[in-house]
């Protein structure tokens, strides 16, 4: 099963990522995997991000990564990918996001248009766009560690992605943050 592990930055996707794999999970990180198979196609010079290929991305993974093997493909791009057959959306409130994307060095600009994005459910309803709601998951990340939420992912495979109430969709809002100045 190819499982997409996505949410704004600094939600914590690459340090749950970490706790996963020590548990034994494969994991593939999107960005390297673009990068190594020259799948960019340029650089954002306003964001200074690179511009992926999803689409080749997306062709390589299904070809590469058999859905009988589990893995998880992490990264904010995880899920624009049609191959994913299960979302985890990692997301965090806007006011502790800012905190973490403060401590990561990023510009003020930078911060405000990722807090924007977690706000307004910007991947969320990208994921919807592609994927069927009963396959989409959304943890909240604000008050638990990377090894807490790595322990619900866990639970998630143990039982089968089978759909429980707090971990659907539309149990997470933060709109009420949208008229807040961040950072």
């Amino acid at each position: 099963m190819r499982i997409g592990l996505s949410g704004t930055p600094g939600t914590g996707k690459t340090s749950v990522a970490k706790y996963l794999q020590k548990t034994g999970y494969t994991i593939v990180r999107l960005n390297d995997l673009a990068i190594n198979q020259g799948y960019v196609d340029g650089i954002d010079k306003t964001r200074n991000t690179k511009l992926i290929d999803i689409q080749k991305l997306n062709r390589f993974i299904r070809k590469r990564y058999s859905t009988k093997d589990l893995v998880f493909f992490e990264g904010h791009m995880a899920h624009l990918l049609q191959s994913i057959e299960k979302v985890i959306i990692l997301r965090c409130h806007p006011q502790k996001l800012t905190k973490r994307l403060q401590k990561k060095g990023w510009k003020t600009k930078k911060i405000k248009e990722n807090i924007e994005a977690e706000t307004l459910d910007i991947i969320l309803c990208e994921a919807v766009e592609l994927h069927q709601k009963k396959n989409i998951f959304e943890i909240d990340t604000t008050n638990n560690t990377s090894q807490e939420v790595a322990s619900i992912i866990h639970t998630f495979v143990k039982k089968d992605f089978e759909p429980t109430k707090p971990y659907r969709i539309g149990q997470i809002d933060w709109s009420e943050e949208i008229l807040k100045e961040y950072p």
